[in-house]
């Protein structure tokens, strides 16, 4: 049984979050992951949800360590504005590109956060890493005359071994995913899936067996997202040679999940028992959770003011929260989760230049990538309709911290 349900979240951060002036949003609730029918719960509690920064907005120290932040114990001295390419917010770790619309998080401890980050137009991939400017890594041929382009990154799931990364591309006959190592040319992998003017954004994913989940756009025909025969407008399991992957909903089809439109992002936990997509409908954006040979029917939540919804990112172990990025309305929106999938209210909207002390934004942003259950990246689309500054595009820090240390403690 799904339930619409609406409700004020009462906690002192939802408030602000929830206020007038913030975003809001409707759900159908889908908690069949619960495994009953839904009753409203109190939401989860973490002290501070995610926000932005090392440490939260990222003050006087580097990744890790205490910053400025909109956490409760922050001091509110403004940070500087940008002077041509330097930016000094320390959750900033790369400046200068053009439309960051991919990001792929290296993986470590968070000491020293580091990131492939590919331009959407360019199809040029730089590595990002904190306190170094940004390098060459590989540049792909794209078509980034539509919204195509490069529009997504993920490291193999052997990139400790092979050093792979897959990219999601438009080029000029097709939209496809390719692979690539540093300073080579890509390799195609799955080609073919049908290009439009419009709905030519692709997202990749892996899952905990080791797969690749693409979301694939509909290349500006709904109907596509229906239809069997088509690649678009699907999520697809393959593995790293571009096949179905072991363990499909049907054998021998790559085809995970049907009625994908223009999608934003993907994400998931650890384990992989939390799977989300992010996708933006003509009336609405939603956020799906991703079930294996399930048509995507009921959003988790949907936002019918049409943010821009992007990329998210599962920091519900750490906090409670799905944080998800916009790129329209420029913000981070994190959404109350428990540990079995079930939404409990409205999301809380930070970072957009309103709320905090003091208050902040970076713009357009776009996908996200976890470097570890506690730190994410994102980037900045701000060259793409935005109101770029001279350090724009930027790669960004996002943590669960708005304080000194994780959850705001001291």
């Amino acid at each position: 049984m799904r339930t619409r349900y609406r409700r004020k979240w009462t906690a002192p951060l939802a408030m602000l979050a929830c206020s007038a002036l913030m975003l809001s949003g409707c759900a159908d609730f889908d908690n069949t992951a619960a495994g009953q029918n839904f009753t409203p719960v109190n939401p989860p509690s973490p002290e501070v949800p995610p926000q932005v920064g090392p440490g939260g907005d990222a003050g006087d120290s580097g990744p890790g360590g205490p910053g400025r932040g909109n956490g409760p114990n922050q001091s509110q001295t403004p940070i500087p504005p940008p002077q041509g390419c330097k930016d000094f917010d320390k959750a900033v770790i790369a400046t200068c590109l053009d439309t960051v619309a991919a990001v792929a998080a290296i993986p470590g401890d968070g000491t020293s956060p580091s990131a492939l980050a590919g331009e959407r137009k360019s199809g040029r991939i730089m590595l990002a890493a904190a306190g170094k400017d940004p390098a060459d890594w590989a540049t792909i041929p794209v078509d980034g005359s539509s919204d195509g382009g490069l529009s997504s990154l993920a490291l193999s799931p052997g990139f400790a071994e092979d050093q792979l990364v897959f990219a999601y591309i438009t080029t000029q006959s097709d939209n496809r995913v390719v692979r690539l190592a540093k300073g080579q040319a890509p390799k195609p992998v799955l080609t073919g899936i049908p290009k439009g003017t419009t709905g030519n954004r692709g997202v990749i994913g892996t899952d905990a067996k080791g797969a690749l989940l693409v979301a694939t756009g509909d290349a500006g025909n709904a109907g596509l997202a229906a239809d069997p025969g088509s690649l678009a407008g699907k999520v697809l399991r393959i593995d790293t040679s571009g096949k179905p992957a072991p363990g499909n909903p049907t054998a021998g089809s790559a085809v995970f999940a049907t009625g994908v439109h223009s999608p934003g992002g993907m994400c998931r936990d650890q384990t992989g028992s939390r799977l989300w997509l992010t996708d933006r409908l003509a009336d609405k954006d939603v956020l799906y959770r991703l079930r294996g040979g399930q048509p995507l029917a009921t959003p988790a939540w949907s936002w019918t003011d049409k943010p821009g919804v992007a990329g998210c990112a599962d920091f519900v172990g750490a906090t409670g929260y799905l944080t998800l990025t916009t790129s329209i309305a420029g913000n981070l929106q994190n959404l109350p989760v428990t540990p079995d999938g079930a939404v409990t209210g409205k999301p809380n909207v930070v970072m957009d230049g309103k709320v905090g002390k003091p208050p902040k934004t970076f713009g357009r942003l776009s996908a996200m990538s976890m470097v570890n259950p506690q730190m994410a990246v994102t980037g900045t689309l701000n060259k793409d309709g935005g109101a770029p500054v001279s350090s724009d595009d930027r790669v960004v820090i996002v943590t669960p911290s708005a304080g000194a240390g994780v959850n705001g403690k001291d």
